[in-house]
């Protein structure tokens, strides 16, 4: 290996390089005056800049959390690299010839780097195989939703042979190792110990973080046979290069505008990503392979430069778009859990007849895209609106009934004056006394386990970088009634012993109604981890999922000690999760009972038809829970 960079190599790399351009690569700066710049910090989550840098020192420093230090600092810091890789890196980048103590040669042995050589030199290959004839398949798919040639390379796209070694033996040619490959996730092993190429036969598109290296790869299935038995859509796992909670794909291509006009479209997958570009909307992203989550919304924070003070809050504009089938609405549902982390206004964007951006674009041209945008809609009025839409309003039961589902939502709009507008909103879409309504709102702010604070300009600290903890979000302040306990019992069972319960019953207890509002937000924690349900990742991803508050509630629920003996608890999880979901169930049975009685009093005898057949299945479902 060689020797050290000389000292002097070190300090002319140090003066060349402007510490605002490196940092910009990961935080939007704005002018702070007095030849500062600052930004939201990216070593801590923050709502209020205080992050500064001076590019006339050549150092950074946070007043939040303390980290500071000069150009090489940084780098290390936020790209987990050596000393000696951090001035190589930004040699490069500014043209610089480095000299040794020893007269050797710069080194590319440090792992990341080598990893990152790795996934570029994987993405040469997957780009020149998409024009061989084997990858007719991927052409023609590409063609299918309206991409050209000029397209699949603007974005990268190659092409994964169906074969189990072609890329490694390829990479192994350039003098990378068995090792190096396993640990870049390009090579996967079987079960005899023999490793293989983990794309196979696959559409390829490379993943890169915000400076445009590429970290990783998503891959789409194109053949229906026995060599590739995965998933539709297959990422890279997490290496030390790739972390997908923390990856948006497109957002190497769309941080520039995303800065520039404070606004990020978040659509689904790569070929909506690539749509909405071609399509002119330049700002859109996707997540990769997981579910949009905190992390993400920390990074795109940082990029937009998503402040809240009396200045700027609510300039910015995050635009979720959302599939209209079963996945997309639960994807809805975790987005407005999360609405009140970013200080920007949020929307919602639903293509007509449920098109997504590349069917969109596909079916209707590059216009309707924008319009998609254009057209968006208030996050809460998306919320809203779904809350109330099962209901029928034309009975007074109907609007009560929507009106208890939706004041909630209501009343945790953290704004008051956006949440006494969207009361009156809320008033006319159910023909309700708006008096009537504010009560409802005011009601379910009293039940919340507290209320949140309101958005305000800070005054001189920041705030907090979570809400903290509301009260009930510990097992020893929880309720002891039993609705309470057998909801606490169940969410313990799931968390504990997962295979036990399955995720058949898992799923259907996710969609019973919880009474407890602050386990309540554990059950959506696990809603958003059922991609990885049972697996050995299961209770850190749920506890990642929740608010930070609650991250310890589930930590709790995951030791509590289950009152079975150990032969008996999988029989036990089992018992008193069907016990949940069959009081569910009754509770469905009972509001059926209900109407009955109205529609027979109306003489309605179709609806009192069809509200008997719906008893009836419950009925059948109760009977079939108890026997399973």
């Amino acid at each position: 290996m060689p020797g050290l960079i000389r000292r002097s190599d070190i300090d002319e790399v140090r003066a060349r390089v402007n510490i605002a351009d490196v940092v910009g690569d990961h935080v939007t700066l704005k002018n702070a005056g007095g030849g500062s710049l600052k930004g939201l910090c990216p070593f801590h989550d923050e709502r209020t800049p205080s992050f500064h840098v001076r590019p006339q020192a050549g150092h950074y420093h946070c007043f939040g959390c303390g980290e500071g230090g000069d150009v090489f600092d940084f780098l290390q810091k936020m790209e987990h690299v050596t000393f000696q890789e951090a001035v190589e890196r930004l040699a490069a980048r500014v043209g610089i010839e480095l000299h040794y103590e020893d007269g050797g040669q710069a080194s590319d042995h440090g792992q990341r780097s080598r990893l990152l050589a790795a996934n570029a030199a994987a993405e040469v290959f997957f780009r020149s195989r998409l024009a061989t004839d084997e990858a007719q398949v991927g052409r023609d798919f590409l063609g299918s939703r309206g991409f050209d040639a000029a397209a699949a390379e603007r974005f990268g796209v190659g092409f994964a042979p169906n074969s189990f070694n072609a890329l490694g033996d390829a990479l192994k040619a350039q003098g990378f190792t068995e090792a190096e490959l396993q640990a870049s996730g390009l090579l996967s092993t079987n079960d005899r110990g023999r490793s293989y190429d983990r794309f196979r036969g696959r559409l390829i598109w490379p993943i890169r973080d915000v400076t445009g290296q590429t970290i990783g790869f998503g891959a789409r299935k194109l053949l229906d046979d026995e060599t590739d038995k995965g998933p539709k859509y297959l990422n890279t796992p997490e290496t030390p290069v790739y972390r997908k909670s923390q990856v948006l794909y497109g957002l190497d291509l769309a941080r520039r505008d995303i800065a520039k006009g404070k606004r990020v479209v978040v659509v689904e997958g790569y070929t909506d990503v690539m749509a909405c570009h071609l399509a002119g909307v330049t700002t859109a992203v996707a997540t990769c392979g997981t579910a949009f989550g905190v992390d993400h919304i920390k990074v795109i924070r940082r990029v937009m430069g998503d402040v809240d003070n009396a200045d700027v809050a609510g300039l910015g504009e995050v635009i979720f778009t959302f599939d209209p089938d079963e996945a997309g609405q639960k994807a809805a549902s975790r987005a407005f859990a999360e609405e009140q982390r970013f200080a920007a206004q949020t929307f919602v964007a639903v293509g007509p007849e449920g098109l997504d951006p590349c069917d969109l674009r596909l079916n209707r041209g590059d216009e309707a895209v924008r319009s998609l945008v254009a057209s968006r809609k208030p996050m809460y009025e998306f919320a809203i609106r779904r809350r109330i839409a099962g209901h029928d309003l034309e009975t007074v039961e109907g609007r009560v009934q929507a009106l208890r589902a939706s004041a909630p939502v209501v009343a945790g709009i953290r704004d008051r004056a956006l949440a006494s507008g969207y009361a009156r909103t809320l008033a006319g879409w159910l023909g309700m006394d708006p008096a009537e309504v504010s009560a409802a709102v005011r009601g379910a702010t009293a039940l919340r386990p507290s209320a949140e604070p309101e958005r305000r300009a800070p005054s001189g600290a920041d705030e907090p970088d979570e809400p903290p903890a509301p009260r009930g979000a510990s097992l020893t302040e929880l309720p002891t009634d039993p609705v309470t306990r057998s909801e606490r019992d169940a969410l313990m069972a799931v968390i504990q012993h997962p295979a036990a319960v399955g995720l058949e019953l898992t799923e259907r207890m996710l969609a019973a109604r919880f009474q407890n509002s602050t386990l309540a937000v554990v059950r959506d924690g696990i809603a958003a981890s059922l991609d990885e349900f049972a697996g050995p990742g299961f209770l850190d991803r749920v506890a990642r999922e929740v608010p930070t508050g609650f991250a310890s509630l589930v930590g709790q629920l995951a030791v509590a000690p289950l009152p079975e003996r150990p032969d008996r608890i999988p029989a036990y999880c089992a018992l008193v999760v069907t016990g949940l979901v069959d009081r569910d169930l009754l509770r469905e049975k009972f509001e059926l009972v209900g109407a009955m009685q109205r529609a027979s009093a109306e003489g309605d005898t179709e609806r009192f038809g069809e509200l008997s057949r719906r008893s009836a299945e419950l009925e059948s479902e109760r009977r079939r829970l108890r026997k399973e």
